[in-house]
C-alpha cells in the first residue's frame, strides 16, 4: 500500500504544482451564441494572492498550446513573468469572427460582434473572475494576426502588446498602422514575424508593412521584426513565439551577457541608477513589483570593479541594504566603497558589523572578517 500512496501523493502534489488549464463556456450576447474558452493559470495560481498579466490567444484551437507552454516554460525560469493565458476557440467561425468590409477593411457584421464580444464580454469577464494586472497581450496568426490590429485603431488600445505572427493584412490595414503608430500614447510592444516559405503575398506585405513601421519614430511603441528562414506559414508559431515573449519581456529578464557588454560597460553615468531604472519600469509596464536579482547586483559589481568607478559602490551598497537587509550584502559594498575611496578605518568598522548578519551570493562572514583584519594589519588600528 505505501508504493502506491506514495504515487498518489506524488501525482497530487504534481497536479498541484503545474500550470493549471480551465475550460469554459461563455455565453455571448453579442454573438448570440456560446464560445469555449481555454484559461491557463499559473503555477501556484491558488496559493498566492498577486495579480498577473493576461495573454490573450486568438485561433486557440491550434496555437492555446504552443504559447502557454512557452510561458508556463519562460515564467519558470523567471524570463517572463507568470501570466494568465486565455485562449479564443474559433475552429470553424474564424471567417466570420475575421469578417471585415471590403469598402475600408474595417469589421463589419459577424466581425463587428466578434470585436465587441473580446472587448467588451470576453476581458471584463477575465478581470472580473481572476486576479489580473492591466498588462495584456494579444496573438494571432495569419487571418487573426490582422484582426488584433483593429484594437490599435480605436481610442486607448486593449491591448498593450501584439504578437502579429504571418498576418493575412486587410488591404487598408498597413495604412491605418502607419497612421495611428505615430499617435499612440501608451507603451506599446509589436511584434510582426513573416517566413522566406511563407504564402507569397502574406510574406510581400508583412514585409512593406515591417519597412513602414521601422520609418515610424515614437518611443511610445517598441518594434521588433523577424523573417524566419525555413518554416512554413503554418509552423512559423513554433519558432515566432518564443522570440515575440523574449523580445515582448526582455526588460524583465535577468542581466544578460549581452546587455553587460553592450549596455552597462558602456554607461557614462551611474550604472546603480540603470539598475534601479530597469526595475522600476517592470513595475511601470506590468504592474510586477520584482525584487532585484542577485545576479543583477553582481553584474552592476562586476562593471564597477571593470571601469574602476569606486564611487558608485556606495549606492550599490544602499539599494543592497534596502533590498536584502538582513544580509551582508549592502555592507560588503559599503566597505569596498570606503576602502577604495581613501577611509580604510570606515571600510574595517563596515566589514565588522557585517558578521551578525546573514551571507549570500558567496559573500560569506569569514570573507568579510578577512578583508577587516587586512585593513587592521595593512594600516595597524
Amino acid at each position: 500500500m505505501k508504493p502506491i500512496l506514495f504515487l498518489f501523493v506524488s501525482l497530487f502534489f504534481m497536479q498541484n504544482i503545474s500550470a493549471q488549464t480551465i475550460y469554459k463556456e461563455l455565453n455571448s450576447e453579442k454573438l448570440g451564441e456560446t464560445r469555449q474558452i481555454k484559461i491557463q493559470l499559473p503555477r501556484n495560481y491558488d496559493t498566492s494572492d498577486k495579480k498577473y498579466p493576461v495573454i490573450y490567444v486568438f485561433d486557440a484551437d491550434y496555437l492555446f498550446e504552443p504559447v502557454a507552454g512557452n510561458v508556463d516554460y519562460y515564467a519558470y525560469w523567471e524570463d517572463i513573468p507568470e501570466a494568465i493565458v486565455i485562449g479564443i476557440n474559433q475552429y470553424g467561425l474564424r471567417e466570420n469572427d475575421c469578417y471585415y468590409s471590403e469598402q475600408n477593411s474595417l469589421p463589419i457584421e459577424t466581425g463587428a460582434a466578434f470585436f465587441e464580444f473580446v472587448s467588451m464580454e470576453l476581458v471584463p469577464f477575465v478581470n472580473k473572475t481572476f486576479r489580473t494586472e492591466n498588462f495584456k497581450v494579444a496573438v494571432g496568426h495569419g487571418k487573426t494576426a490582422n484582426f488584433i490590429n483593429y484594437y490599435l485603431l480605436k481610442g486607448i488600445p486593449l491591448f498593450q502588446s501584439y504578437i502579429v505572427l504571418s498576418p493575412d493584412l486587410a488591404p487598408d490595414m498597413a495604412d491605418y498602422l502607419t497612421e495611428v503608430f505615430p499617435k499612440l500614447e501608451q507603451k506599446t510592444f509589436y511584434y510582426l514575424a513573416t517566413t522566406t516559405n511563407d504564402v507569397a503575398n502574406i510574406q510581400e506585405k508583412t514585409e512593406a508593412l515591417s519597412s513602414s513601421l521601422k520609418a515610424i519614430d515614437n518611443d511610445n511603441v517598441l518594434k521588433t521584426f523577424d523573417t524566419f528562414e525555413g518554416p512554413s506559414h503554418y509552423s512559423l508559431p513554433a519558432h515566432a513565439i518564443p522570440k515575440a515573449l523574449e523580445s515582448i519581456f526582455f526588460v524583465f529578464q535577468p542581466i544578460s551577457k549581452k546587455e553587460y557588454k553592450e549596455t552597462i560597460l558602456k554607461l557614462e553615468g551611474n550604472p546603480v541608477e540603470y539598475l534601479t531604472d530597469k526595475y522600476q519600469m517592470i513595475e511601470d509596464l506590468f504592474g510586477i513589483e520584482k525584487p532585484i536579482l542577485i545576479n543583477d547586483f553582481k553584474a552592476i559589481e562586476a562593471a564597477i570593479k571593470k571601469n574602476k568607478k569606486w564611487e558608485y559602490f556606495e549606492d550599490l551598497g544602499k539599494l543592497a541594504r534596502k533590498e536584502y537587509p538582513d544580509t551582508l550584502l549592502g555592507n560588503y559594498y559599503l566597505g569596498r566603497f570606503y576602502e577604495e575611496t581613501g577611509e580604510p578605518k570606515k571600510a574595517m568598522k563596515t566589514y565588522q558589523s557585517a558578521y551578525v548578519l546573514s551571507e549570500i551570493a558567496g559573500i560569506t562572514k569569514d570573507h568579510v572578517l578577512e578583508l577587516a583584519e587586512q585593513i587592521k594589519a595593512d594600516f595597524g588600528y
